[in-house]
């Protein structure tokens, strides 16, 4: 049997990880005060960002999209995975 994604309304932004990221949503700058995300740089200063989603930790790079479902969680989509799955609502 075949199934299809029903048409659901997200939020969602792009992570650049720099200083020209100028704007972070509500939901994330809340979710990175009570823990459920973290941003962290490696050994080389590169940053990248910790998500406790509901299947686990799972780790956003910059570039990625951060995305809000439907139920408030939060996990992380590469940009090609994205941009075949979601357009911007009218």
């Amino acid at each position: 049997m075949k199934y299809r994604k029903k048409p659901v309304v997200i939020e969602a932004f792009r992570w650049t990880g720099g200083v020209d990221q100028t704007e972070d949503p509500e939901w994330i700058v809340e979710a990175i005060k009570d823990g459920r995300v973290a941003i962290i740089s490696d050994s080389y200063n590169t940053p990248y960002m910790v998500i406790q989603t509901l299947e686990g930790r799972h780790i956003a790079q910059p570039g990625d999209y951060i995305i809000k479902g439907v139920a408030g969680e939060l996990y992380p989509r590469k940009p090609d995975i994205f941009e075949r799955t979601y357009e911007v609502a009218k």
